[in-house]
């Protein structure tokens, strides 16, 4: 429909990074998992039914996804060509976190919506899918009672921030800038680790800080499971986020390790990864192969789930999950 060019937010991004990886050889459709809508029942575990209801009203839609023109079209049309793809991406991202409990970790391409809280979106967030999928495995897997949540795009997230207010088994480390939306006050309270970065903001100091405060946030808690929100809009130019970060720092970072092993868990359970130059190091083996998606889905977009539980696995034996969003196009 073209509405998508009307806001910076590239809604395609989600179909390039599928379409990259299979130009390149680099998964295939047995290691893609089509992703299912998530459904109005499942939606009610954190949405009011009175927010769900607000969404059959245009206007509502329009102003959460900052495209006025969405105002004008019928509702019907609307549910279909704008809110459809984000229910699918939503069951995208509870679907990972499945699988991450059951194979060690997965990532959806799509889903991230951080600003979505239970009875309120914006920022071209319209489902809480953060907060649902961290419910689902609290509720339904079992040994899943903690969970942390490193949210690095560029924006705070004050979405799942508030959904988990007054919860203490989800830990939250938000680095963002601190002077562009949302300014959410009273979110901020839920942050258990604030990391605000100034406008501007370079490599070498935001290197310095995300290193220092995620090995500190990962001596800390010891969790379940970890949801790790990316976002390109930390890189120089980004119309939103404000930051200057290179994209060689997003891809080809080799001292920036988050280690599992920090976590306390038995010695084979420890595990270290690295953003890489893939350039310089070629795909060799599945573990290479695990640090390329991370550094893909780092610079391209959104939810990165991995359980601390099935960890071990990657050693010897690397299952592929990726959740792909049946329809990636957004408009």
């Amino acid at each position: 429909m073209g509405l998508e060019k009307l806001h910076p937010f590239d809604s395609g991004k989600w179909g390039k990074v599928i379409n990259f990886l299979k130009e390149a050889n680099l998964v295939t459709d047995d290691s893609i998992v089509r992703a299912q809508e998530a459904r109005e029942d499942d939606l009610l575990v954190v949405h009011t039914r009175q927010y769900l209801n607000r969404l059959k009203w245009s206007f509502v839609v329009a102003t959460i996804t900052e495209i006025p023109p969405v105002l004008f079209l019928p509702n019907f049309l609307v549910q279909r060509k704008v809110l459809r793809p984000l229910r699918i991406q939503t069951g995208g991202t509870i679907m990972a976190g499945k699988l991450a409990i059951e194979r060690g970790w997965a990532i959806n391409i799509g889903g991230g919506f951080h600003h979505c809280s239970g009875d309120r979106g914006g920022g071209f967030c319209a489902y809480a899918d953060i907060t649902l999928t961290i419910k689902f495995l609290f509720e339904r897997m079992e040994g899943v009672s903690r969970a942390t949540i490193i949210d690095l795009d560029a924006h705070q997230g004050n979405g799942h921030e508030r959904d988990f207010m007054d919860d203490k088994r989800v830990y939250i480390m938000d680095v963002y800038n601190r002077y562009i939306y949302p300014g959410d006050g009273f979110a901020k309270r839920a942050i258990s680790r604030k990391v605000e970065l100034e406008w501007g903001t370079e490599d070498a100091e935001y290197l310095q800080k995300v290193k220092a405060h995620v090995e500190a946030a990962l001596d800390e808690v010891k969790s379940d499971i970890i949801i790790y929100n990316a976002g390109t809009d930390i890189l120089y130019g980004d119309p939103l986020g404000g930051l200057a970060i290179s994209p060689q720092v997003c891809i080809a970072n080799p001292c920036f390790p988050i280690e599992v092993s920090q976590f306390a868990r038995p010695a084979h359970y420890s595990f270290q990864m690295y953003f890489v130059n893939l350039v310089s190091c070629p795909v060799l083996d599945h573990f290479h192969f695990l640090y390329f998606l991370f550094h893909v889905i780092s610079t391209n977009n959104r939810v990165f789930l991995f359980s601390l539980r099935y960890i071990s696995r990657v050693r010897s034996k690397l299952s592929v999950q990726l959740v792909m969003d049946l329809q990636t196009e957004i408009f």
